[in-house]
Formats: C-alpha cells, structure tokens, sequence
C-alpha cells in the first residue's frame, strides 16, 4: 500500500500527530477528528512505558501534554492511563488519556485505506520501541501501510537493515548518528522530510535525485502548502490539514 506513493495521483497529506492544531495532539481524538477529514496518512510519535507497553505520545517527559511529570519511561503503562492528556489544550479536552499504539491500531480498523508514519523517538530504548510496535503492526497486518521514522539514523539504520521497511528520514544535519557516504544515513531512506525553513526547489531536486521521496512539514496555511507544492514536493505533514487538503483536492472554499 505505501508503494502508491512513489506515483501519487495527488500529494499526499499526513495528519501530524492527528489534527494537532485543533485537538490535544496524539490523542484518539485527533486522530479521529483527521481520519474524518479524509487525510491519506497519519502520523504519531511512540514510546515505551516502563512495563514495556507501546505508547502514543511525543515528548520524553509529561509535563507539556499531560497532568503528569517526569520520563515517560519512568511510569508503568497503568500509571500514564491515570493522567489527564487533554486539559492542557482546553478545558472541554479534559479527561482524554495517552493511547496505547493498539488502541490506534483499533481506530485505524475502519479506515483500511489510510498510511501510518511510525515515528520511534529517539531513546535509550528506541530499537526495543521498534520492535514491538513492528510486532503490533504485524499483527494488525498493518505494515504495508507503514513507513517508519526517526531523527536518530542508528535506529532507522536498525529498522531499515533488520526488517527491510520503508523509512523516512531528515538532512544530515537534522539527525543524530548520521552517516555520510554512498552506504550511509541517505541510501536507508525511502523519504526525506523537510521543514519549510529549509525547503526549496534546489533542495527538493537534490534529494529527489537520490531516489527520495520528498515531503514537507510543516505546511499549515495556503502559502505554506503553495510553497510546498512549487518546490515539487509529493507528500505536506500538517498540524492543520485543511488548507493542504482543500488545495490539493479542488475545494478551498471548504476551509475559508
């Protein structure tokens, strides 16, 4: 299924972690709320918990989306359930929890068409991270569905070489580990992502003459996504789909 997007009818557009910029992000109901809008991907950050449950949240600590403090991989899988993930955004959010990665692959169960970019952040137990959420997926028989990312090229390196997945990476510069070279960091990726800072038509062009995939991130308003789509990019990662989704499917009226 993730091969579709080597020749992609329209750009693809990936919800980044759920609709961010109008729910708690990483939460099932932002991911719910852009699966409705009819996104082509989404995307999520995973961590493990100290009982070794996959878990769907960004940060290494708890404090800037949660009731919580401290590491996430400090508290058991029961402990995080307790936290409050949806107050911080707004009060009407209160109560929603940290998702288990099952319980998103439950979500995703009615919505066999839609991409996932695994994201497995950078941690002391990131391989481990990628292992079970890979076992999951396996599971699910979701992986053809899957491209896998992280700013840590030793763990893409590891999921590319172990498992033969698709993987999407950053430049060089953007990553820990890198490795230069013609059997480095670069030949593992099958996309690269860019931030809009650094995006331009040269760099598209560069990345795309070595076989990458070339998506942008984050595109939220009509130049952004404008900016992306003259760059000649084939995939925008968005807080806020709408403008993305409404330009690329003829309906920008749909978001005005």
């Amino acid at each position: 299924m993730i091969e579709r997007l080597q020749e992609p009818s329209c750009p693809m557009v990936a919800a980044h972690r759920g609709y961010k910029a109008a729910y708690p992000e990483n939460t099932l109901l932002a991911f719910r709320k852009a699966l409705e809008l009819g996104v082509d991907m989404l995307e999520f950050d995973l961590r493990l918990s100290q009982d070794g449950e996959v878990v769907v949240i960004h940060d290494a600590t708890l404090e800037r989306t949660t009731s919580g403090s401290g590491e996430v991989r400090n508290h058991t899988l029961g402990e995080l359930k307790t936290l409050d993930a949806g107050g911080w955004f707004a009060a009407e959010f209160e109560g929603l929890k940290i998702p288990t990665f099952a319980e998103l692959c439950e979500l995703l169960k009615a919505y066999p068409d839609v991409l996932c970019n695994v994201e497995i952040k950078p941690s002391p137990d990131a391989r481990e991270t990628a292992d079970l959420a890979i076992a999951i997926l396996k599971r699910y028989e979701y992986l053809p569905r899957c491209v896998f990312t992280c700013f840590d090229a030793e763990v893409l390196t590891y999921i590319y070489d172990t498992y033969g997945l698709k993987t999407q990476g950053f430049p060089g510069e953007k990553m820990s580990n890198f490795r230069s070279g013609d059997n480095g960091t670069y030949s593992k990726m099958w996309a690269i992502g860019i931030e809009m800072s650094w995006l331009t038509p040269e760099s598209v062009d560069r990345y795309q003459d070595q076989g990458l995939l070339v998506w942008s991130y984050c595109p939220d308003q009509e130049d952004g996504v404008v900016r992306s789509l003259e760059c000649g990019v084939t995939g925008m990662t968005c807080n806020d789909p709408l403008p993305a989704l409404a330009l690329c499917r003829g309906e920008k009226d749909s978001f005005i």
